[in-house]
């Protein structure tokens, strides 16, 4: 691990990503299971691959604070959301990706201010891959045209 002087507020934006981005886990991995409960097998399944997608994230803002020698901390996560339906929890997740893609571009204009390319292009990184995830969201969103799959309460 390499000693060096971090910036204060870098490791701020590091240790809320790291806890946004468990809590993205621990909220897909909760919708995921509603959805297996509630017949809906390949909501299930995208659910699941948002999980893992999610977890790779958390590792490597894991090893980002490891190779700047700092102890990965996620300070706090937040409950996972629940919803009446399918439509409700994709909601959920675009206002979770907003906050996450929010912070990713806060910190990658943080870093360029400060002249830190390095900690500027991983959060660049990580802002285009979130960007991507959050239009994947809206567009499942959008395709939920069957009025069962968007009014039904399953609980």
């Amino acid at each position: 691990m390499k000693h060096m002087r971090i910036h204060p507020r870098l490791l701020g934006y590091l240790g809320r990503a790291l806890s946004l981005e468990l809590s993205a886990v621990q909220q897909y991995m909760t919708q995921a299971a509603l959805a297996e409960a509630w017949g809906l097998p390949e909501a299930a399944r995208r659910f699941r691959e948002e999980t893992v997608e999610e977890m790779r994230h958390a590792e490597r803002i894991i090893q980002r604070m490891l190779t700047l020698g700092v102890a990965p901390n996620a300070s706090q996560l937040r409950p996972a959301g629940v919803a009446r339906n399918l439509a409700d929890l994709l909601r959920q997740d675009a206002a979770l990706e907003a906050e996450i893609t929010a912070l990713y571009q806060d910190a990658a204009i943080f870093c360029e201010r400060i002249g830190d390319a390095g900690n500027g292009a991983f959060f660049e990184g990580l802002l285009r891959e979130e960007l991507e995830h959050a239009q994947q969201i809206d567009t499942w969103l959008a395709s939920l045209t069957v009025p069962h799959q968007t009014d039904r309460a399953y609980f």
